[in-house]
């Protein structure tokens, strides 16, 4: 006896409802899943996530729905302008409210309900990460407020990033406080499909920075910059939002910033998805690292536009993935292949991607570091 699948009807109209409404302008021309990362080490076919949630066909809430990073390169390529990470999200976010989220995302969720952050940090520690740095706190009279990302308040390796970032800004003269009673932007907890729980982050920050009078935000991570520049304004959240190599390039052009000091070493760039395609900021990191004396700069055969994502957004950075089906450890190889000793980048969620894939690799000779930490070894003292 044949069977027939029978689709439910409601579902695609949720998902307009709910946020994915360039959901039908999708004519299956497959270039999302040509373009996807994921099929460089795996089968994964974004447009059959969209053709069932098109008909309400079973499957397009399966596991396949939680590995999408959200890198955006489905979206910079499809030529009717369907909005996939949108889909993805929204989809996501009905599947949460039936409480079905995976189990990692299930703790991340909690521990940012609970504390304000996915790292189960302590509220009252955030700005513990600062140790000795005297950083006065944001009180209406600086030029702009510095965000922390809560991976550099609660992650070691990404501490010491923003203790090197602060140094530069500082080096720079850039003239800045420390926000004092802000949450996690919420980015990864929007894309993973806690909704609800992105809206009262975003509240308490924007209560806090309009609060405080904030006109300009300094930001550390591209998660951050492209929330806060595209998503908060509708939210009450209007700033002038720049990422640090966005300042620290302004402060180079200025002759601003002195790198004095010779920095051996031949360092390969990584694009960050969320600085890159998401937000548009290329030339920015390369014009920084251009003038550290000494450095040599090499380009990975993807590059900008084109760039492999790290693996960690969208809620991944959380998740478990297979040593051989991690992006970071292709690019690392390719790293290796080109003559890099230094993987630069300029994201806390490409930090910690690249960390583990060194890990895994055993990779102890090849070095990580952020944009800044780069800039700190070129800066005197």
């Amino acid at each position: 006896m044949s069977t027939y699948a029978v689709p439910m009807l409601e579902v695609p109209d949720l998902i307009k409802e709910s946020g994915g409404d360039t959901l039908d302008l999708c004519y299956q021309c497959g270039t999302c899943s040509g373009t996807c990362p994921w099929n460089v080490v795996r089968d994964f076919r974004v447009r059959n996530i969209i053709t069932r949630a098109q008909v309400g066909l079973e499957g397009y809430e399966g596991e396949d729905l939680w590995l999408c990073a959200t890198c955006n390169a489905c979206v910079d390529r499809c030529p009717r302008g369907v909005e996939i990470v949108d889909l993805v999200r929204t989809i996501r976010m009905i599947i949460g409210e039936s409480g079905s989220l995976p189990k990692t995302l299930r703790a991340v969720m909690g521990s940012v309900q609970s504390n304000g952050n996915p790292w189960s940090g302590d509220p009252a520690a955030r700005t513990a990460w600062l140790k000795d740095a005297p950083v006065p706190r944001f009180d209406g009279s600086q030029d702009a407020a510095y965000f922390t990302c809560c991976s550099q308040a609660y992650d070691a390796r990404n501490a010491r990033v923003g203790r090197a970032t602060l140094a530069v800004l500082k080096a720079a003269g850039v003239d800045l406080g420390l926000l004092e009673g802000e949450k996690c932007c919420g980015d990864a907890v929007r894309k993973a499909g806690g909704e609800s729980l992105f809206q009262g982050l975003a509240a308490t920050n924007v209560g806090v920075m309009n609060g405080l009078g904030v006109k300009k935000v300094v930001v550390p991570s591209p998660h951050c910059l492209s929330t806060f520049s595209k998503e908060y304004p509708a939210l009450g959240g209007r700033w002038d939002v720049q990422h640090v190599v966005q300042v620290l390039a302004d402060r180079v052009k200025a002759g601003k910033l002195a790198m004095t000091k010779q920095v051996a070493g031949t360092a390969i760039y990584h694009d960050p998805c969320y600085l890159g395609r998401h937000t548009g900021v290329y030339d920015a990191p390369r014009e920084v690292l251009g003038a550290v004396p000494g450095l040599k700069l090499l380009e990975f055969a993807r590059n900008r536009e084109d760039a492999v994502c790290c693996g960690g957004g969208g809620g991944r950075l959380w998740m478990e993935t297979p040593v051989e089906e991690r992006f970071a450890v292709g690019r690392l190889r390719e790293a290796v292949a080109r003559g890099a000793d230094t993987v630069v980048t300029a994201c806390p969620y490409c930090i910690s991607m690249f960390e583990d894939a060194k890990t895994a690799l055993g990779m102890d000779s090849m070095r990580i570091a952020d944009v800044t930490e780069i800039v700190a070894d070129a800066v005197e003292g």
